[in-house]
């Protein structure tokens, strides 16, 4: 295996889940939430703020498109802590471990630039990672692989060196044809499990 020099974590579905359309389930019901993301594209939406645009204008922009779903729209941005829970723990645990070993860790992320901040006042494993590379800060999405080169240039560690975890195939799949060490997550045991294949933690570090 590769000897790695720093870790990279994905932050939705890795660290905290974010699952909108089970939010809308629970506050709007499934029939009226399937039936508002069938004629919004609310991902899409959530593309705009994750390039750098503004998180509530773009967001209300959309509502005022969709009159006869303003109300729900905007809970978007008026209720997104509740569309950016739980925290996943043992993704936590597994990142402040590493760090107390003193191995690198990044956090690469399609977030806003005012919704990370915002994510930061209230989740303060956010704030302690060696670098959070944004995508609202760099102006661009995974999976383009100008986002992975980003990483590269800036933190000046080989590919090779460097191992990934996110829950998208597609962004695993960028990250690896730049040469990454990359692992889909589904799970924070399977990730733990990487994480002492590659050395970086015993079994007892991982939670394991």
């Amino acid at each position: 295996m590769s000897q790695i020099e720093a870790v990279i974590f994905d932050i939705g579905n890795v660290l905290i889940e974010w699952q909108p359309e089970r939010f809308y389930d629970r506050t709007i019901g499934e029939a009226r939430r399937r039936e508002m993301f069938a004629t919004v594209d609310l991902h899409g939406m959530n593309d705009r703020v994750d390039l750098g645009e503004g998180f509530r204008d773009i967001i209300y922009e959309t509502a005022e498109a969709y009159p006869e779903f303003r109300a729900e729209i905007r809970m978007w941005h008026d209720h997104w802590l509740e569309l950016a829970n739980p925290v996943i723990d043992h993704s936590v645990m597994l990142l402040r471990r590493l760090r107390a070993k003193n191995v690198p860790v990044f956090a690469l992320t399609n977030f806003g630039i005012e919704s990370f901040a915002y994510a930061q006042e209230h989740f303060d494993f956010l704030n302690e990672f060696d670098h959070a590379y944004v995508s609202g800060h760099m102006g661009v999405i995974k999976p383009n692989p100008t986002i992975y080169q980003m990483v590269e240039d800036h933190c000046k560690i080989a590919p090779e060196a460097l191992l990934f975890a996110d829950d998208r195939p597609d962004n695993i799949t960028a990250a690896e044809a730049r040469g990454w060490n990359a692992h889909l997550f589904t799970a924070p045991h399977g990730w733990a499990e990487v994480l002492v294949d590659h050395g970086l933690l015993t079994k007892d570090e991982a939670g394991l």
